[in-house]
Protein backbone atom coordinates (compact mmCIF):
# COMPACT_ATOMS: atom_id res chain seq x y z
CA UNK A 1 0.00 0.00 0.00
CA UNK A 2 2.01 3.17 -1.55
CA UNK A 3 -0.98 5.40 0.01
CA UNK A 4 -0.61 6.57 3.30
CA UNK A 5 -4.16 7.36 3.81
CA UNK A 6 -5.81 3.76 2.42
CA UNK A 7 -3.12 2.40 4.38
CA UNK A 8 -4.62 4.15 7.77
CA UNK A 9 -7.84 2.58 6.15
CA UNK A 10 -7.08 -0.90 6.20
CA UNK A 11 -5.35 -0.52 9.66
CA UNK A 12 -8.20 1.49 11.04
CA UNK A 13 -10.49 -1.19 9.23
CA UNK A 14 -8.92 -4.38 10.91
CA UNK A 15 -9.36 -2.53 14.55
CA UNK A 16 -12.59 -1.86 14.26
CA UNK A 17 -13.21 -5.68 13.22
CA UNK A 18 -11.56 -6.87 15.83
CA UNK A 19 -13.86 -4.90 18.53
CA UNK A 20 -12.08 -1.61 18.14
CA UNK A 21 -14.97 0.95 18.63
CA UNK A 22 -12.81 4.13 18.43
CA UNK A 23 -11.27 2.90 15.34
CA UNK A 24 -14.69 2.69 13.90
CA UNK A 25 -15.78 6.22 14.32
CA UNK A 26 -12.12 7.22 13.23
CA UNK A 27 -12.93 5.40 10.22
CA UNK A 28 -16.15 7.20 9.46
CA UNK A 29 -15.07 10.82 10.57
CA UNK A 30 -12.10 10.51 8.10
CA UNK A 31 -14.61 9.86 5.39
CA UNK A 32 -17.82 11.61 6.81
CA UNK A 33 -17.08 14.92 4.37
CA UNK A 34 -16.79 12.80 1.03
CA UNK A 35 -19.58 10.88 1.77
CA UNK A 36 -21.71 14.00 2.15
CA UNK A 37 -19.59 15.71 -0.59
CA UNK A 38 -21.47 13.08 -2.63
CA UNK A 39 -24.56 13.29 -2.08
CA UNK A 40 -24.48 17.31 -1.56
CA UNK A 41 -25.27 18.50 -5.40
CA UNK A 42 -27.13 15.69 -6.38
CA UNK A 43 -30.38 15.80 -3.47
CA UNK A 44 -31.90 18.38 -1.93
CA UNK A 45 -30.05 19.51 1.35
CA UNK A 46 -32.76 18.35 3.75
CA UNK A 47 -32.02 15.07 2.85
CA UNK A 48 -28.00 14.71 2.60
CA UNK A 49 -27.66 13.92 6.47
CA UNK A 50 -30.32 11.11 6.11
CA UNK A 51 -28.35 9.56 3.27
CA UNK A 52 -25.16 10.33 4.78
CA UNK A 53 -26.43 7.73 7.63
CA UNK A 54 -28.21 5.36 5.78
CA UNK A 55 -24.41 4.70 4.25
CA UNK A 56 -22.59 4.58 7.33
CA UNK A 57 -25.20 2.09 8.23
CA UNK A 58 -24.78 -0.29 5.62
CA UNK A 59 -21.25 -0.04 5.78
CA UNK A 60 -21.26 -1.16 9.51
CA UNK A 61 -23.74 -4.10 8.54
CA UNK A 62 -21.48 -5.27 6.16
CA UNK A 63 -17.81 -4.37 7.67
CA UNK A 64 -16.78 -8.02 7.60
CA UNK A 65 -17.39 -8.62 3.79
CA UNK A 66 -14.70 -5.57 3.16
CA UNK A 67 -12.27 -7.53 1.08
CA UNK A 68 -9.53 -4.74 0.94
CA UNK A 69 -9.57 -2.56 3.77
CA UNK A 70 -6.38 -0.56 1.67
CA UNK A 71 -9.92 0.41 -0.77
CA UNK A 72 -12.24 1.26 2.25
CA UNK A 73 -12.68 4.71 0.12
CA UNK A 74 -13.74 2.68 -2.91
CA UNK A 75 -15.73 0.39 -1.16
CA UNK A 76 -17.43 3.16 1.29
CA UNK A 77 -18.36 5.27 -2.15
CA UNK A 78 -19.59 2.53 -3.66
CA UNK A 79 -22.54 2.04 -0.60
CA UNK A 80 -22.86 6.06 -0.87
CA UNK A 81 -23.97 5.51 -4.65
CA UNK A 82 -26.25 2.33 -4.06
CA UNK A 83 -28.07 4.07 -1.95
CA UNK A 84 -28.33 7.05 -3.99
CA UNK A 85 -29.66 4.77 -6.73
CA UNK A 86 -32.29 3.67 -4.26
CA UNK A 87 -33.17 6.59 -2.95
CA UNK A 88 -34.06 8.20 -6.31
CA UNK A 89 -35.35 5.12 -7.80
CA UNK A 90 -38.24 5.33 -5.30
CA UNK A 91 -38.63 8.78 -5.37
CA UNK A 92 -39.13 8.88 -9.42
CA UNK A 93 -41.03 5.73 -9.48
CA UNK A 94 -42.89 6.88 -12.40
CA UNK A 95 -39.85 7.39 -14.40
CA UNK A 96 -39.88 5.76 -17.46
CA UNK A 97 -36.39 4.76 -18.40
CA UNK A 98 -33.23 4.31 -15.67
CA UNK A 99 -33.53 7.21 -13.66
CA UNK A 100 -29.65 7.46 -14.00
CA UNK A 101 -30.42 8.12 -17.24
CA UNK A 102 -32.05 11.69 -16.52
CA UNK A 103 -30.47 14.76 -14.72
CA UNK A 104 -30.84 16.20 -11.25
CA UNK A 105 -31.74 19.16 -13.23
CA UNK A 106 -34.52 17.79 -15.08
CA UNK A 107 -36.15 15.88 -12.28
CA UNK A 108 -35.94 17.77 -9.73
CA UNK A 109 -37.00 20.69 -11.55
CA UNK A 110 -35.33 23.02 -8.77
CA UNK A 111 -31.82 24.85 -8.65
CA UNK A 112 -29.19 23.70 -7.51
CA UNK A 113 -28.41 24.68 -3.03
CA UNK A 114 -25.07 24.69 -3.59
CA UNK A 115 -22.74 27.13 -3.19
CA UNK A 116 -19.51 27.75 -4.37
CA UNK A 117 -16.73 30.84 -3.78
CA UNK A 118 -16.26 31.41 -7.44
CA UNK A 119 -18.50 31.71 -10.77
CA UNK A 120 -17.01 29.26 -12.51
CA UNK A 121 -17.27 26.95 -9.93
CA UNK A 122 -20.66 27.62 -9.84
CA UNK A 123 -21.49 27.49 -13.66
CA UNK A 124 -19.76 23.92 -12.96
CA UNK A 125 -22.09 22.38 -10.62
CA UNK A 126 -24.72 23.86 -12.48
CA UNK A 127 -23.48 22.22 -15.37
CA UNK A 128 -22.79 19.10 -13.86
CA UNK A 129 -26.64 19.03 -12.77
CA UNK A 130 -27.72 19.19 -16.41
CA UNK A 131 -25.90 15.49 -17.12
CA UNK A 132 -27.10 12.74 -16.99
CA UNK A 133 -26.66 10.98 -13.24
CA UNK A 134 -24.27 8.43 -14.33
CA UNK A 135 -21.70 10.58 -15.83
CA UNK A 136 -22.22 13.48 -12.99
CA UNK A 137 -20.87 10.86 -10.47
CA UNK A 138 -18.56 9.70 -12.68
CA UNK A 139 -17.17 13.34 -13.49
CA UNK A 140 -17.62 13.93 -9.76
CA UNK A 141 -15.62 11.17 -8.51
CA UNK A 142 -12.80 11.61 -10.74
CA UNK A 143 -12.11 15.61 -10.26
CA UNK A 144 -13.61 16.13 -6.60
CA UNK A 145 -12.37 12.76 -4.89
CA UNK A 146 -9.09 12.12 -7.65
CA UNK A 147 -9.59 8.81 -8.71
CA UNK A 148 -8.40 6.57 -11.27
CA UNK A 149 -11.06 4.85 -13.38
CA UNK A 150 -10.68 1.57 -11.91
CA UNK A 151 -11.75 3.01 -8.34
CA UNK A 152 -15.00 5.06 -10.25
CA UNK A 153 -15.49 1.63 -12.06
CA UNK A 154 -15.64 0.05 -8.67
CA UNK A 155 -17.69 2.40 -7.09
CA UNK A 156 -20.54 2.70 -9.97
CA UNK A 157 -20.15 -1.71 -9.96
CA UNK A 158 -19.00 -1.92 -13.89
CA UNK A 159 -15.75 -2.74 -15.95
CA UNK A 160 -12.73 -0.35 -15.93
CA UNK A 161 -13.25 0.24 -19.93
CA UNK A 162 -17.16 0.75 -19.18
CA UNK A 163 -16.37 3.33 -16.73
CA UNK A 164 -13.32 4.76 -19.58
CA UNK A 165 -15.77 5.04 -22.03
CA UNK A 166 -18.19 7.14 -19.46
CA UNK A 167 -15.47 9.50 -18.39
CA UNK A 168 -14.47 10.17 -22.05
CA UNK A 169 -18.46 10.91 -22.88
CA UNK A 170 -19.38 12.83 -19.73
CA UNK A 171 -16.27 14.73 -20.44
CA UNK A 172 -17.86 16.33 -23.60
CA UNK A 173 -21.43 16.53 -22.46
CA UNK A 174 -19.85 18.67 -19.29
CA UNK A 175 -18.38 20.96 -22.58
CA UNK A 176 -21.55 21.03 -24.35
CA UNK A 177 -23.39 21.63 -20.88
CA UNK A 178 -21.11 24.52 -19.77
CA UNK A 179 -21.93 26.38 -23.24
CA UNK A 180 -25.50 26.15 -22.74
CA UNK A 181 -26.25 27.43 -19.53
CA UNK A 182 -23.45 29.88 -19.49
CA UNK A 183 -24.42 33.27 -18.62
CA UNK A 184 -21.96 35.28 -20.64
CA UNK A 185 -19.23 34.27 -23.24
CA UNK A 186 -16.40 35.30 -21.32
CA UNK A 187 -17.28 32.90 -18.15
CA UNK A 188 -17.72 30.21 -20.47
CA UNK A 189 -14.09 30.89 -21.54
CA UNK A 190 -12.66 31.33 -18.12
CA UNK A 191 -14.25 28.00 -17.41
CA UNK A 192 -13.12 25.83 -20.51
CA UNK A 193 -9.53 27.02 -20.47
CA UNK A 194 -8.89 25.53 -16.92
CA UNK A 195 -11.75 23.35 -17.12
CA UNK A 196 -10.11 20.60 -14.95
CA UNK A 197 -9.10 22.73 -12.12
CA UNK A 198 -12.32 25.05 -12.26
CA UNK A 199 -13.92 20.94 -12.14
CA UNK A 200 -11.56 19.73 -8.94
CA UNK A 201 -11.83 22.72 -7.06
CA UNK A 202 -15.65 23.16 -7.05
CA UNK A 203 -15.77 19.83 -4.85
CA UNK A 204 -13.56 21.13 -2.04
CA UNK A 205 -15.34 24.67 -1.73
CA UNK A 206 -18.93 24.42 -2.31
CA UNK A 207 -21.17 24.50 0.33
CA UNK A 208 -24.95 24.53 1.34
CA UNK A 209 -27.07 27.15 0.92
CA UNK A 210 -29.01 26.37 3.93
Amino acid sequence: MSNPDEWADGVLLDRWRKGDSAAGEQLFTRHFTRVERFFLNKVVPQQVSDLVQETFVACVEARDRIVEGQRFRAYLLGVAHHVLCGHLRRKYANATTDVLDHSIAELSGSPSSVLAKHEEQQLMLEALRSLSIRYQTVLELYYWEGMRTDDVAEVMGVKPTTARTWLRRARQDLEAALGTVSRSRDLLHSTLTRLDDWAASCGLEMKSKT
